[in-house]
């Protein structure tokens, strides 16, 4: 697999972090797969997944002087993907915030460089989008300015209950809200692609079919 997105699904396939089956979302549904970078969770796995990230964010050719990892799974991966542009030859600064202000020591909310021009949001995932505006809220406070989300997976479906869908997604909303770019490593029409191109492989075929009809009932 040469495109850099596919071999993303794969890779998070791979390492158990992508999972095919029945699961419970945090809106009540039933979804024919999950995705949790949480299990991203040891230092070869997290390297590799800091390079999507970085190629990812370079390949965008979106300015920016800063990232910021929203507590708690963005902190390691703003940090680890900060590592990963200074080994692609952009040595950039980074910081993140605590959920509560520490009083002592430098005190304060955020933790790392001070928060200053272009600023990439990078998360896992965007489900309500509550972090990403809560890192926005933080971010022009601190008088810098937010230019863009990076986020590993994009669902691409609408939010709301059933029979009264969004016309969009929670990233889209995001987007649209803020006026900024998200850019995703991989999305659903990636994972569908992959399962397409794995139909060889009786495991992976099993679940081509539930994955498209969530796509039509949810996707946008």
């Amino acid at each position: 697999m040469n495109n850099l997105r596919q071999q993303f699904i794969a890779f998070s396939v791979s390492a158990g972090v992508l999972r095919f089956g029945e699961f419970s979302t945090k809106a009540g549904r039933q979804s024919p797969y999950f995705f949790n970078a949480g299990l991203f969770h040891d230092g070869a796995t997290l390297a590799q997944l800091a390079q999507f990230y970085a190629q990812t964010l370079l390949d965008s050719r979106i300015e920016f002087d800063m990232l910021f990892g929203p507590a708690y799974k963005g902190i390691t991966l703003a940090s680890a993907t900060a590592v990963a542009l200074a080994g692609k030859g952009h040595n950039t600064s980074f910081a993140y915030n605590r959920k509560e202000a520490k009083d002592h020591g430098e005190g304060g909310t955020i933790v790392g460089a001070k928060l200053a021009g272009k600023v990439v949001i990078i998360d896992d995932v965007i489900s309500a989008g509550t972090s990403v505006r809560e890192s926005v809220d933080m971010i022009r406070a601190a008088g810098a300015e937010p230019c863009a989300v990076l986020i590993a997976l994009d669902r691409m479906e609408r939010s709301g209950m059933d029979g009264a869908l969004s016309p969009s997604s929670a990233v889209q909303q995001v987007s649209q809200e803020f006026n900024i770019p998200v850019v995703s490593i991989g999305n659903l029409d990636d994972l569908f692609t992959y399962l397409n191109a794995a139909g060889a492989d009786p495991e992976m075929a099993q679940y081509k079919d539930a994955v498209s009809a969530y796509r039509t009932r949810y996707g946008v």
